[in-house]
C-alpha cells in the first residue's frame, strides 16, 4: 500500500504522464495527416503512413511473448526510442519512404509505454478513481487541439509541438517506474498466455478501432472538404474530448455493471455516430451532436474494456500489450489503409457497418463466455 503522500505524488505524475502523452496524439492524429496533405501526400500515402504506427503496436505483444520481457530499463528505452523517433520526423518528412520508416519506430516505441503505464494505473486504482486521473489525458488532447487549431501555419510548428510534448511524456514516464509493483512475467506464463479462448472478442475490438479507421485519420480532411473552417473542425474535436472527460469523471458507478453489456452497448453508441457522419457531413449542429457520443464511444468504451480485459486475463501486462495490439494497432493499421483507399461520401457509411460487424461478434463473445473455462 502507498502512503497517502507518496500516492499523491503517484496521481499527479500519473495524470502528468496521461495529459502530455494524449497531447502528443493529438498533434499526431489531428494535425500531422493535414500537414501531410497539404504536402502533396495523396490520400492513400496518408492512410499507409499512419497504418505503420498501429502496425508496429499489432506486431510487438507476439515478440514479447516470446522472446522480451516488458522490465523497467526496456520501458525506459521506449520512452527514449519515442523522442528519438519524432526528433527524426523532421529530416524525414519530405520523403515518403524515410518517414514511414520512421513512422515505424514511432509505434514500436508507443507500443509499449502506454501498455506498462496502464497496467500500474490499474493495479494501483479503483476503476472510478483510474476515469478522474485519465481525463487528463483527454484534457491534454483537447487543449493541444484548440490552441493548434488557432496558430498552426508551417509543418515546422506542427512538429516542434510534437517534440515538445514528446520529451515531457519521456521524464513522467520515466518517473512513474517507482510505482510499478507488478512483478515481471515468467516466460513460461507469456507463452502460455491464449488469445483463442476468447478469440470473438479480440475480432470484436479490432472491427471496432478498423471503424474509427477514417474518424482518426480523415475527420478534419473530411469536414474541412465539406467547408467546416480548419478552426472550427479543432472545436469540434475538442468538445469530443469535453464530452470524453465528464464520462470519465462520472462513469465510475457505470462500471460497476456488467462490462461486457457495456461494451456492447457502446458499440451500438458508435455505429450510430458514424451514420450520422455519412448523413449529415456539412451540418454543424449534427456533427457536434456526433462528437457527443465520442463519451461514449472512446470513453467508455475503453475503460471498460481496458477493465475487461485486465479481469480475464493473470499476465496482466502482455495482456494490455494485445488489448493496444489488436485494437489500436491491427484494428488501427487496417482502418487507416482502408479509410484511405475508400475515402469518399461513402466513408462513415462503411466504418458504420464494420462497427456493426463488431457488435455481432460481441455477441458470439457472450455467448461462448457461458462455457465454462478459467483464464489464462
Amino acid at each position: 500500500m502507498m502512503q497517502p503522500k507518496s500516492h499523491s505524488l503517484f496521481t499527479l505524475a500519473l495524470g502528468a504522464f496521461y495529459f502530455f502523452y494524449f497531447a502528443l496524439v493529438g498533434v499526431y492524429v489531428i494535425f500531422m495527416p493535414k500537414v501531410l496533405s497539404d504536402m502533396g501526400y495523396s490520400a492513400s500515402e496518408v492512410g499507409i503512413i499512419y497504418a505503420a504506427a498501429p502496425f508496429m503496436r499489432f506486431l510487438l505483444p507476439f515478440i514479447f511473448k516470446h522472446y522480451i520481457t516488458l522490465t523497467h530499463k526496456v520501458y525506459l528505452s521506449a520512452l527514449a526510442l519515442t523522442l528519438i523517433a519524432t526528433l527524426l520526423f523532421w529530416q524525414s518528412i519530405e520523403s515518403f519512404w524515410v518517414y514511414l520508416v520512421c513512422n515505424l519506430l514511432f509505434g514500436a516505441a508507443m507500443g509499449v509505454t502506454l501498455p506498462y503505464v496502464e497496467t500500474i494505473a490499474l493495479s494501483a486504482l479503483s476503476k472510478s478513481r483510474y476515469g478522474k486521473v485519465r481525463l487528463w489525458g483527454s484534457l491534454g488532447f483537447m487543449g493541444i487541439a484548440l490552441w493548434l487549431g488557432k496558430v498552426l501555419q508551417t509543418p515546422q510548428q506542427a512538429l516542434y509541438y510534437l517534440s515538445g510534448v514528446t520529451f515531457l511524456t519521456m521524464l513522467f514516464g520515466a518517473y512513474l517506474i517507482r510505482y510499478d509493483t507488478t512483478p515481471p512475467a515468467k516466460q513460461s506464463d507469456s507463452k502460455a498466455f491464449s488469445l483463442k479462448r476468447y478469440w470473438a472478442f479480440w475480432i470484436s475490438v479490432f472491427l471496432m478501432q478498423v471503424g474509427f479507421g477514417g474518424f482518426y485519420n480523415f475527420f478534419t480532411i473530411y469536414e474541412t472538404a465539406h467547408g467546416i473552417s480548419l478552426e472550427m473542425t479543432s472545436w469540434m474535436w475538442s468538445f469530443g474530448v469535453i464530452c470524453e472527460v465528464v464520462m470519465l469523471y462520472f462513469q465510475g458507478p457505470l462500471l460497476q455493471y456488467n462490462l461486457l453489456k457495456i461494451l456492447q452497448f457502446a458499440t451500438l453508441v458508435t455505429a450510430f455516430r458514424w451514420l450520422l457522419l455519412f448523413l449529415f457531413p456539412d451540418s454543424i449542429p449534427l456533427t457536434f451532436a456526433s462528437q457527443s457520443l465520442h463519451a461514449v464511444s472512446f470513453a467508455l468504451y475503453h475503460t471498460a474494456a481496458i477493465s475487461y480485459v485486465f479481469s480475464l486475463y493473470t499476465e496482466k501486462r502482455l495482456a494490455q500489450q494485445f488489448f493496444l495490439g489488436i485494437a489500436f494497432g491491427l484494428g488501427g493499421a487496417v482502418g487507416a489503409i482502408l479509410s484511405g483507399a475508400i475515402y469518399g461520401t461513402y466513408l462513415f457509411l462503411i466504418e458504420a457497418l464494420i462497427t456493426l460487424g463488431a457488435f455481432g461478434v460481441l455477441l458470439i463473445h457472450q455467448y461462448r463466455k457461458k462455457e465454462p473455462h478459467h483464464a489464462s
